[in-house]
């Protein structure tokens, strides 16, 4: 699939309506559009992680990539954790995320298709575009964010991402196991 990095990174960058939903609790009214799109796309986006990462312990063809993906399992296990333990303490639901779910369980789809090589190739390309726009979306709430304890949140997870873009850029530069006899993909 050569445009699955692409469109994990659309996805990712999806902007959400900006406004909170009628229906959301009073401790979720007083969040800004920009922190409460924030938790809607982290918890969306760790449990893309989750499942990408489960399905490549089981579809990568190179040790690197499987490792990877053990990485961001358990890795986005431990974040979602937190961010539901912050949004507990504050009282706070995350967004409804019908739209963009059904367009990561969509690229999730694609990817429990496929196997060894092609799995790697399109894992860590769409693993590229995705840390690249998570890196984004918590700069953006750093930034731009005004919920103290949200942008403390993001400010400690983000070294967490920035090692995992790093990681997954190693992964895409490694030369083709088939040309080589190392490395995840070409």
């Amino acid at each position: 699939m050569k445009h699955l990095g692409s469109a994990v990174a659309a996805v990712m960058l999806v902007a959400v309506t900006g406004a909170v939903p009628a229906e959301a609790s009073g401790a979720a009214r007083r969040l800004s559009p920009v922190d409460y799109t924030f938790i809607g796309l982290t918890n969306l986006g760790n449990q893309f992680q989750i499942d990408s990462g489960k399905l490549g312990e089981k579809h990568a063809g190179a040790a690197a990539v499987r490792d990877y993906a053990t990485l961001m399992d358990t890795s986005h296990v431990e974040v979602e954790n937190n961010l539901m333990a912050l949004l507990h303490k504050m009282n706070v639901q995350p967004p409804p995320t019908s739209l963009l779910a059904g367009a990561y369980k969509s690229l999730i789809g694609i990817l429990a298709r496929e196997q060894g090589t092609a799995f790697d190739h399109d894992y860590v390309t769409s693993q590229v575009a995705y840390q690249h726009a998570n890196d984004a979306l918590y700069r953006w709430e750093i930034q731009n964010g005004s919920n103290a304890e949200l942008k403390a949140y993001a400010r400690e997870t983000l070294p967490k991402i920035d090692d995992h873009l790093h990681r997954a850029e190693v992964l895409a530069e490694a030369p083709s196991s088939s040309q080589t006899g190392r490395g995840p993909i070409g």
